[in-house]
């Protein structure tokens, strides 16, 4: 038994001292979308339709011009990201969960960022159709090395099968040009009654995604129901199967769909079940970690862990859970310039934390 403690404790105790916790800002209001500027200053989102700049000597502005939004559930102001050439036409993207006639939905909006204000506000993309309720809005924005916008919807919760339907964005990839416009190669852009943003369809909720380093593939991932939370690659005009194919179950235990698999429908390439809530992923390409070169890295809301998923190629061949420690809601990942993590705590007190080595480099 001896024996056995001391081999535990030599696997363990690497693990807990190979990082350390930073804690960059507190009292943050559910915070949700994060981006870190040129100039090392970063844009904080909070869920309640706040967007707030951190200044390097910690103080920190709110930033005027948000549009109206609905702040309720899951709703509210949702993801950040950065123009390719942010440096040159100060570019920022947002979206959000956008009133209208049958409730909400989700949309992306573009303007121009100044010290404190945002100006030459342009909706560029309005899921249709807005529908009652405050779950499943998505939301996450990633542009690929082509400079395309991606953009993932849930299906909002009590409409999900639209999710297998074209007429409509709910539980959709879309893919766009960085003005709103629609690319000519996209899938469905010549299918009749389609929607022509779509990408990809049959998701359920997706609040992670980031574009693979070595293929330039867009990889996702997405909350399950009661277990079957999923990591996905996207594939043009492919069918997720949700909520046909699922590897979880209804909330009151019973069966949904037909099964994990069926033919025409693409299959995840990792599944949590029970479910662990993910939201927020990365490929770590940092230099403070060189062990978890290319690894994915996935935040966990119920999970309250970050999970580091080792590759080989394309395949998910080992998961790590990290930071369980802390006990919190993690609900965002952002790479530092440094090579050191940034993440979000979901919370009314939530945090912004820096994870870098335990020892300097």
């Amino acid at each position: 038994m001896r024996m056995l403690l001391l081999l535990l404790s030599l696997l363990v105790t690497p693990l807990a001292a190979e990082y350390r916790i930073q804690t960059v800002a507190q009292g943050l209001h559910h915070p949700w979308g994060l981006v870190e500027l040129p100039s090392g200053e970063l844009l904080v989102g909070e869920r309640r339709g706040r967007l707030l700049r951190l200044n390097t000597d910690g103080s920190r502005t709110l930033i005027a011009g948000l549009p109206k939004m609905v702040s309720a559930g899951q709703g509210g102001l949702l993801d950040l990201a950065l123009h390719p050439n942010f440096a040159e036409n100060r570019w920022l993207y947002f979206s959000y969960s956008q009133p209208g006639k049958g409730g909400a939905g989700t949309a992306v909006a573009r303007a121009k960022l100044t010290d404190t204000h945002l100006s030459s506000l342009e909706v560029i993309f309005v899921q249709q159709p807005k529908t009652t309720g405050s779950a499943h809005f998505g939301s996450r924005m990633v542009f690929d090395a082509q400079g395309y916008l991606f953009i993932t919807t849930g299906e909002r919760y009590h409409a999900r099968d639209k999710a297998q339907q074209l007429d409509n964005h709910l539980g959709k990839i879309l893919r766009l040009h960085d003005e709103g416009t629609v690319p000519t190669d996209n899938p469905f852009i010549n299918t009749p009654h389609a929607k022509p943003e779509i990408w990809s369809y049959g998701h359920r909720n997706i609040q992670g995604a980031a574009i693979h380093p070595p293929s330039g593939e867009l990889w996702v991932h997405e909350h399950g129901p009661r277990g079957g939370d999923e990591v996905n690659i996207i594939k043009a005009g492919a069918n997720y199967g949700w909520p046909l194919v699922t590897h979880g179950r209804e909330y009151s235990g019973g069966s949904i769909g037909q099964g994990t698999h069926l033919k025409g429908m693409a299959d995840p390439i990792w599944v949590w079940v029970p479910s662990i809530a993910p939201s927020g992923m990365l490929f770590y390409r940092g230099e403070l970690f060189p062990h978890w070169q290319g690894s994915l890295l996935v935040g966990a809301l119920a999970g309250q862990k970050l999970v580091r998923l080792t590759l080989n190629g394309q395949k998910i061949v080992n998961e790590q859970a990290l930071l369980g420690e802390l006990n919190v809601r993690i609900r965002t990942l952002v790479a530092a310039k440094d090579g050191g993590i940034y993440l979000l705590t979901d919370a009314a007190n939530g945090q912004l934390l820096k994870l870098l080595p335990a020892t300097d480099q």
